[in-house]
């Protein structure tokens, strides 16, 4: 019996049983140990442990019913409406330019989110009674990663468009 080019026939059965490979489950178990643990160690602390649940799950709903809805709205508007075109952009051996979009996109909304009164220079009186440290440097950060993240991205984009391109000349 040959075996599979992923793998052997058990493995083919756990995908066929589970849906993914082995290592995923693996992954997702080593990834909910790691929350167990570090939620022990806050609870340990002396944490208020109903005012944390509560924390996580406003956050979780709070995320599946209004930003998911959101930035999906905004995602589809930025396909369909923003970006059409008289005529479409030229597609390159199937290289999506919308996720070298997206993932900066994402990670600097992320940045934005976690960090917004810093960057936004809110609070600085709390921040600067807290820390020492002032927030004047935090918009420029901000702008600074955003801009590696883009700039990295429109690299990688440019680096996999000249390989499909040279992938398709070669094949035809």
């Amino acid at each position: 019996m040959g075996r599979a080019p992923h793998g052997g026939v058990g493995v083919n059965a756990f995908r066929r049983f589970y849906g993914e490979h082995p290592v995923h489950l693996l992954l997702q178990l080593a990834a909910i140990g790691l929350a167990g643990y570090a939620a022990s160690r806050v609870l340990a602390e002396g944490a208020p442990w109903f005012a944390l649940l509560t924390w996580f799950v406003g956050a979780a709903v709070l995320h599946d019913l209004v930003f998911l809805p959101a930035y999906a709205l905004v995602d589809a508007t930025a396909q369909s409406r923003l970006f059409r075109r008289r005529r479409p952009l030229p597609a390159v051996s199937g290289v999506a330019w919308i996720n070298h979009l997206r993932v900066p996109v994402a990670f600097s909304g992320l940045l934005m989110l976690v960090w917004f009164p810093l960057i936004l220079g809110g609070r600085e009186d709390a921040f600067v009674g807290a820390t020492g440290l002032g927030t004047d440097v935090y918009l420029g950060r901000w702008l600074g990663v955003t801009g590696v993240l883009f700039a990295a991205s429109a690299l990688l984009y440019a680096v996999r468009v000249r390989r499909a391109a040279a992938r398709a000349v070669s094949a035809g």
